[in-house]
């Protein structure tokens, strides 16, 4: 190493750097290669060394929290192989370090980003996520597999080699005055700086584009970040901006556009009383069909590819959106919007957090109040996203998953194909109208997910291969037109009202901070009396809620903070909010706010042609406007804000 240390140091301390220098390494060729392989969106010198520079940064904070316990390990233990657990410690961190890089690129493929919470969030369910690598990702697989095995091998080998355990021992006195110097630094080195809070990946948030800030992290860093974020259960007030609670509230009221004689309730801000624009209501069943990862870039009627033959002819007959916007790019994102119509918050949606498992308002909690049989039906594991457990704590009665199948039809990675989950949606309506019940149902598809199982000889002709998104998307849409061809027939057509929306889009990538262009999804309102139109204002998935009461004609009271769209002008300057990772847009008229943690609120104008934002100037209001709603999701979760009912309290 260096001449000017004592051989005894050098020896002790040799383990040390060789994990470091071989991190390095490893960081940083990786890195190099992911910039290779999206280097069209690196657009100069000066932003390459950028991501390099915070790269190396972020990179030794992750070594330097790694060594932090190995230092400790210099201390001598009763055995002439004393070395051992040292060398363990440091391969099983380097194998880490370069099985989380060998995964990066197919999820990047996938979701635009490093890895993150996802990668960690899903590991509770194998069966679908393993059954998701087998079908779609076998190479990803192997290889990761390979790289988890070989790394930490090839690291205790090359330190048995480069740092042999021989030689007289190193004095305990000398042990400790190595590990009072090094344990400092190493601190200091996993702070990443002086300042008075550590470096996080706000610090090194650079670009527009947030796979650029990405890169420059590490895979390892990224997700042990999302651990301890999972862990804390984001609070929004810790990432972002603060507002005293007054204007945070007034902000929020004021968006929703209600006289102030609507709003109820002092403790629960947004409790309100909502009428509704139908006063002699046809409808009285409500049905959500809720279609997997359908972006409106494969819906024809919505200028996107010719895939979707099916929605395109019921567009024909009912309430077009031609302008909706999901909030997130998650199914439990877009079950959270239309079923709760909550804000979206950069911790993990409702559905999975502990506090919203009871108590925590849904339609499905208001419709059970009115008799209502409420039910979700499903093809998969109504286990999986912890969806079983919020629906039934929260006003479902009834959960229909796999297992009630019987004899279905076809049955791929992740359940049964949407033409089974369509006629068991339409026999369960059937009979429910038979019984004379009215019931509200979520139906929620699956066909349209990685790695694509479907019945190959229920769509003609198959584009080859057969196994494709493309495909998938075709035969989920025919699923869905069997679904309607059966329900226009039916009983219970004329007394009940359809949403279809997807959750989200199937890949949400791009070069802006939030890529709103792959947030926008179909949505269509379907029903006996319901006037054929196309809208082309810009709407959000929370606004789906309240419009569907008011459609059906239902009075009520509730904490829900979209809009009515069935009140709104036809000159409505159009509202959308978006979460993706950390960062959330709030989109109003021709302006988009993008809140992100530990930076400014920044207003941008938004390029409708190309979906960019171009700086603009501050605009304090909107900005006020948009942070509050940025906080106020976590706000209400963490102090009880959204429940079903308020019980006569003011």
């Amino acid at each position: 190493m260096a001449n000017w240390l004592p051989a005894a140091v050098e020896r002790l301390i040799r383990p040390l750097w060789l994990f470091l220098l071989g991190g390095l390494l490893l960081t940083t060729g990786s890195r190099l290669g992911l910039m290779s392989w999206q280097m069209e969106r690196i657009t100069d010198a000066s932003t390459a060394l950028t991501v390099l520079g915070f790269g190396i940064r972020i990179d030794l904070v992750m070594l330097c929290y790694w060594l932090i316990p190995a230092v400790l390990l210099l201390l001598p233990l009763p055995s002439r192989y004393h070395r051992t657990p040292l060398y363990l410690w440091l391969a099983a961190g380097f194998g880490l370090l370069a099985f989380m890089e060998a995964v990066t690129p197919g999820f990047i493929a996938q979701y635009d980003l490093r890895p993150n919470r996802l990668f960690v969030e899903y590991l509770q369910y194998p069966q679908e996520v393993f059954g998701m690598l087998l079908g779609g990702f076998q190479v990803e697989l192997v290889f990761g597999l390979l790289v988890l095995l070989a790394a930490p091998y090839l690291a205790y080998v090359t330190l048995l080699r480069f740092a042999p355990s021989g030689g007289q021992p190193v004095a305990i006195g000398v042990r400790l005055a190595v590990i009072v110097l090094l344990l400092p630094l190493l601190v200091l080195g996993a702070r990443g700086t002086l300042r008075h809070r550590p470096i996080n990946p706000g610090f090194t948030a650079f670009s527009s584009d947030a796979l650029l800030n990405d890169l420059t992290l590490n895979s390892l860093y990224s997700v042990a970040w999302a651990v301890r974020a999972l862990r804390a259960e984001i609070d929004a007030s810790r990432l972002y901006p603060q507002l005293p609670d007054a204007v945070l509230f007034t902000e929020v009221r004021k968006a929703m556009g209600l006289p102030e004689a609507q709003f109820l309730s002092a403790r629960y801000p947004t409790w309100h009383a909502q009428k509704p624009s139908v006063v002699a209501p046809r409808l009285r069943n409500l049905v959500i069909v809720l279609e997997e990862s359908l972006g409106a870039q494969y819906v024809g009627t919505l200028g996107g590819d010719t895939l979707t033959p099916s929605f395109d002819a019921l567009a024909e007959t009912g309430w077009l959106l031609e302008e909706l916007y999901a909030t997130g790019t998650r199914s439990v994102r877009g079950i959270e919007a239309a079923v709760t119509g909550f804000l979206p918050t950069p911790a993990r949606s409702v559905v999975k957090l502990p506090r919203s498992q009871q108590d925590f308002f849904t339609l499905a909690s208001l419709f059970g109040t009115r008799g209502y049989d409420t039910s979700f039906i499903y093809g998969g594991e109504g286990h999986f996203d912890n969806m079983a457990s919020f629906f039934l704590g929260n006003g479902f009665h009834r959960v229909v998953d796999r297992r009630h199948y019987d004899n279905p039809e076809f049955t791929g990675s992740w359940g049964v194909s949407d033409g089974d989950l369509m006629r068991k949606a339409h026999d369960e309506f059937t009979r429910l109208h038979a019984e004379g019940k009215p019931f509200f149902s979520l139906v929620f598809s699956s066909s349209n997910h990685t790695p694509y199982d479907y019945p190959v000889d229920a769509i003609t002709p198959v584009e080859q291969p057969p196994n494709t998104k493309r495909n998938a998307i075709r035969y989920a849409d025919h699923a869905l037109g069997e679904f309607f061809a059966l329900a226009r027939d039916s009983d219970y057509w004329d007394d009940t009202l359809f949403l279809v929306v997807a959750d989200h889009d199937d890949r949400v990538f791009g070069r802006q901070l939030v890529p709103i262009e792959h947030f926008r999804i179909p949505g269509l309102i379907l029903g006996k009396g319901i006037t054929p139109r196309r809208d082309p204002r810009v709407f959000s998935q929370i606004d789906l809620p309240p419009t569907l009461l008011s459609l059906l004609g239902i009075a009520s009271q509730h904490p829900m903070l979209g809009r009515d769209i069935t009140t709104l002008p036809e000159a409505y300057e159009g509202r959308a909010i978006m979460q993706y990772g950390a960062n959330q847009a709030y989109w109003r008229g021709q302006e988009v706010v993008v809140t992100q943690p530990e930076r400014p609120v920044t207003t941008y104008r938004m390029d409708r042609e190309h979906f960019s934002l171009m700086p603009a100037p501050a605009n304090p209001e909107l900005e006020r406007e948009a942070l509050a709603h940025a906080l106020w999701g976590s706000l209400a979760y963490r102090r009880g804000l959204y429940p079903p009912s308020i019980n006569g309290e003011d």
